[in-house]
């Protein structure tokens, strides 16, 4: 396989990844239907416990687990976000207690079913917003094949990321305000190989000063639309599904 390809398979499943962590936000129901239909799974189950929310998927060769990120709505969902108060992680270091709480609640029915066929299977993480910050605790505990997340917050402590091992593809869509969160002066980290999608869509690789006027670009684009809260709009799942299919038909 040549760099070239090699490369645009590593895109595809970027944005084939985007659309498991977007079809996550679904019901157990309509969420079978689109994994089985949609994106060729033919195995499914989802967990819901007290708010909490996964689903895991079997095809052939692979395991995805996709975890539901928040949803505005769910109480559970809001606390989490905002109880930053640090937690002592499995793994060393420290992690965002809201987040931790919220995978503890799913933890032990999906390491039953992952025990039952994670065998000769690779197994791949993903999740959008609070769904990625559960499933990038997920990943330190379980080492998959790779994480993906989408408009992630900070999960844990330097320490804390250090023990993830396994390939991470961060996903950042120009202003979206989630990544910015907990603080980094709360000693909060990021972790993973950055994706940031600039103003016009396009993954790029660019310094902070770039990353900073690129920006700017998009609230002054923002502003004239009459649009003044980009960072919750660039935060939208269908965002990144949207430019990540854009970037992988190129």
């Amino acid at each position: 396989m040549t760099t070239k390809e090699g490369l645009a398979m590593a895109i595809e499943l970027c944005h084939h990844m985007a659309q498991m962590a977007e079809t996550a936000y679904l019901n157990e129901q309509n969420g079978k239907r689109k994994y089985r239909l949609e994106l060729g799974y033919d195995w499914h189950r989802f967990i819901d416990v007290r708010g909490a929310q996964c689903h895991i998927l079997r095809d052939g060769k692979n395991i995805v687990v996709a975890f539901r990120g928040t949803e505005p709505k769910e109480l559970s969902d809001l606390t989490a976000d905002l109880n930053a108060f640090p937690d002592r992680a499995q793994v060393g270091g420290f992690v965002h207690n809201g987040f931790q709480n919220e995978l503890e609640k799913v933890w032990d029915p999906l390491v039953a079913i992952l025990n039952q066929f994670q065998e000769h299977r690779s197994l791949y993480i993903c999740g959008h917003s609070l769904g990625g910050a559960m499933a990038t605790i997920c990943a330190s505990r379980l080492d998959p094949a790779a994480l993906y997340t989408y408009g992630s917050p900070r999960a844990g402590t330097r320490k804390f990321i250090k023990s993830i091992t396994c390939p991470h593809y961060r996903h950042v869509n120009n202003n979206d305000i989630v990544p910015k969160v907990p603080f980094a002066f709360m000693g909060y980290k990021h972790q993973g190989s950055l994706r940031y999608i600039n103003f016009y869509g396009n993954i790029r690789k660019m310094s902070k000063w770039q990353r900073f006027k690129d920006g700017w670009r998009g609230r002054v684009a923002a502003w004239k639309n009459k649009a003044p809260f980009d960072g919750a709009r660039d935060h939208g799942m269908a965002n990144y599904v949207k430019y990540l299919g854009k970037t992988n038909a190129n």
